[in-house]
């Protein structure tokens, strides 16, 4: 791997996990719906503006389809997810969950780009999941009575997460990185706005809330999603969703930090189990010389 693409990673974790935080302050005020529309359609204009500025050729009559889909399976069923699981569990619950997006990719990877399952990755799979099951169903249970289903949430994100990398892989590695970015941003905003109607704003939407939105939106989705899209294409699916297992790390601190959260014994040590799994997942076993 590139140093180059090392810094792309690095950067993307630290904004990435810093969503959560955002999206905890957002979606008790705004609503899951709202929250998860207003970040994609913001970003998703933005960017083709400066499209439409620079000149850049999206070719949207061409790939409407891929933007779309895309854009539905990556942003707007997961950041929904996210959205309605923030007002359950903590944000660094939500982001140590979501690091079992690179153990579904790899699962999905092996269906569909035909990425064969060795004994080590199988081994990998069981402890990421053990890992993941650790946190699930005793943390998440533990903190209220809709933590397993925001939990279940989490991991239903990092599942669309999965597919939607295998999907850029396989159907439409001819779409370029920055014209995926904003047309699937674009694209997931359209798809929420008819839902909005149907969990309308409840707090008070203040200077503070403007500001965390749209910094959601810009950075966390807009500059974030160009980064990432650029990385599928240089390094693959695969390594590109290594991405989560680098974000608890951020995560925890930005949850602490930020929002005073409390980090258990038993959030640790599932975080430990997944990034162990993940480790045997990713990462090739070097031969002896």
């Amino acid at each position: 791997m590139r140093t180059s693409d090392l810094i792309r990673l690095l950067s993307l974790a630290a904004i990435w996990s810093g969503s959560f935080i955002f999206i905890k302050v957002l979606a008790p005020v705004l609503g899951p719906v709202v929250t998860a529309c207003l970040r994609v359609l913001i970003a998703g204009v933005v960017l083709s503006v400066y499209f439409y500025a620079i000149k850049f050729d999206v070719e949207w009559k061409k790939y409407w389809k891929h933007y779309f889909i895309i854009g539905v399976v990556n942003s707007s069923i997961p950041f929904l997810l996210y959205a309605v699981a923030a007002l359950y569990i903590p944000a660094s619950l939500s982001v140590i969950l979501n690091s079992s997006t690179p153990l579904f990719s790899a699962i999905f990877a092996a269906i569909w780009l035909r990425d064969k399952l060795t004994p080590r990755k199988i081994v990998g799979l069981v402890l990421g999941m053990a890992g993941v099951s650790f946190v699930a169903l005793k943390e998440a249970i533990s903190i209220s009575k809709f933590g397993m289903y925001a939990a279940l949430a989490c991991l239903g994100a990092a599942i669309c997460y999965g597919l939607a990398g295998i999907y850029i892989k396989k159907f439409s590695p001819f779409l370029k990185p920055l014209a995926i970015a904003g047309a699937s941003q674009l694209a997931a905003g359209l798809a929420l706005v008819p839902f909005m109607f149907l969990n309308p704003i409840k707090g008070t939407v203040d200077f503070s809330i403007v500001l965390n939105m749209l910094a959601l939106a810009l950075l966390c989705s807009g500059v974030a999603y160009i980064l990432y899209y650029r990385l599928i294409e240089d390094i693959g699916p695969v390594k590109a969703a290594t991405v989560p297992m680098i974000m608890p790390a951020f995560g925890l601190l930005w949850g602490v930090i930020f929002l005073k959260e409390t980090i258990t014994l038993q959030m640790m040590i599932g975080c430990l189990f997944i990034m162990a799994g993940l480790i045997l997942v990713l990462f090739k076993k070097n031969s002896a010389t």
